[in-house]
């Protein structure tokens, strides 16, 4: 089964462009292990909700034997999953 493409608008509002960055964390309960999505944005607006998505996890509450792991910026590409974005630490300030 193939992965439909899309175009994935940024998520900051009133912004026009498509999303060029995953802004997430990783997140495991023991069983499962996914990336928690904090925002979608274009490189315009990756400052801005870098701050916010950063300031967001701080307020996380996890359950006993959630973890949750510090927020990354992942490069979107068409068709690709969550484990198979490739981190961009060039771009976390």
């Amino acid at each position: 089964m193939s992965i439909l493409s899309y175009p994935i608008r940024c998520h900051t509002r009133g912004c026009p462009h498509q999303a060029a960055y995953k802004l997430g964390a990783v997140w495991a309960d023991g069983t499962t292990r996914e990336l928690k999505t904090y925002s979608l944005c274009c490189a315009a607006c990756l400052p801005a909700e870098w701050a916010s998505a950063r300031e967001r996890r701080e307020r996380c509450r996890q359950a006993p034997g959630e973890e949750l792991g510090p927020v990354g910026v992942f490069e979107l590409r068409a068709g690709s999953r969550d484990r198979e974005l490739p981190r961009r630490e060039d771009l976390e300030l």
